[in-house]
């Protein structure tokens, strides 16, 4: 699906060509955003006076690169702790934010920056919401970096390599999964993405049941392992059988941890942390609810996972 987002982060000359080299974007268009002034030009743009951001249009092909995948890039891109200024730029126009058109986006978008913002004491200065407006920006301002290979730019060149290295996924069993799911669903399982704490659907639940990967159905933990750990998340202390994850080294976001995936689908689900009870082996499996399926017991038989009954303890 084509999808479209809208980034500021600061000077759009830099921005609009880390991302045109991304795989699955198929148009980057630098412009002006949120201008109470119609029709603004650069030159009114930078007297502040329109109030206007300066920002890029991305628009991408969802089945081949993630909302999540594009949001993790552009916060390498910039300062957000810094606001009204990005490089050696200085003024209203060079603030950061992120700006969408599809309410399916918000999600996403807001479990991106609340993952962001428990890496800093001080609040985010990202602005972030619909798009109110875009005037594209004059035509000198257009893919400016490949018109001009040594202009200006405050993105850290090695970001260039990575965003053209960026691994796609573009497969018609993918396509087939893209419509199956939320799109929050998606972008947690295929790229990564981490949902907000404590309002997701299987934080406060506690009935008797399985939990199946919401990609292909299977059987990873029972209601008997999971509980509440305070995290704002669904917490086991092991899966059904431990060759039903694998477990991979994560240095994100500037943590290390380890993050679970689902062995059989590759599907991310969270992360595995130390500090589980020590009674049950003082691990705590933290896992998104959008990469599960809860099935109560009174379901279990007539959907196939009877034989899995006797691990629910109720």
């Amino acid at each position: 699906m084509i999808k479209t987002i809208y980034l500021a982060g600061g000077c759009f000359w830099g921005t609009a060509h880390l991302f045109s080299l991304v795989p699955g974007v198929s148009e980057t268009v630098a412009g002006y955003a949120n201008s109470i002034v119609p029709e603004p030009t650069y030159k009114k743009v930078c007297t502040g006076r329109t109030e206007a951001a300066e920002t890029v249009k991305v628009v991408y092909d969802d089945d081949t690169v993630g909302l999540t995948d594009l949001i993790k890039l552009y916060f390498r891109s910039i300062d957000p702790l810094t606001l009204n200024r990005q490089g050696n730029d200085i003024g209203t126009q060079y603030r950061t934010g992120i700006y969408y058109t599809d309410d399916a986006d918000r999600p996403v978008i807001e479990a991106q920056l609340a993952g962001l913002q428990r890496r800093y004491k001080e609040p985010l200065a990202i602005e972030f919401g619909p798009l109110e407006n875009f005037y594209p920006a004059e035509e000198y301002h257009q893919e400016y970096l490949y018109k001009n290979p040594d202009g200006y730019c405050h993105v850290n060149p090695a970001l260039f390599k990575e965003a053209k290295e960026m691994k796609t996924k573009s497969t018609r069993e993918m396509e087939a999964l893209r419509q199956r799911l939320t799109p929050l669903q998606w972008e947690v399982t295929q790229h990564g993405a981490t949902e907000r704490p404590f309002v997701n659907e299987y934080d406060h639940e506690f009935h008797p049941g399985i939990y199946v990967d919401i990609t292909d159905g299977t059987p990873l933990f029972v209601s008997s392992d999971k509980f509440d750990s305070g995290c704002g998340w669904p917490a086991f202390s092991r899966p059904i059988d431990d060759s039903l994850l694998q477990e991979l080294q994560d240095n994100s976001y500037g943590m290390n941890r380890i993050e679970v995936k689902a062995s059989k689908s590759d599907s991310h689900l969270g992360h595995v942390f130390p500090d589980g009870p020590k009674e049950t082996g003082g691990l705590r499996y933290c896992i998104n609810s959008a990469s599960l399926r809860f099935i109560p017991l009174a379901d279990m038989a007539k959907e196939g996972y009877a034989s899995y009954i006797p691990l629910v303890k109720h």
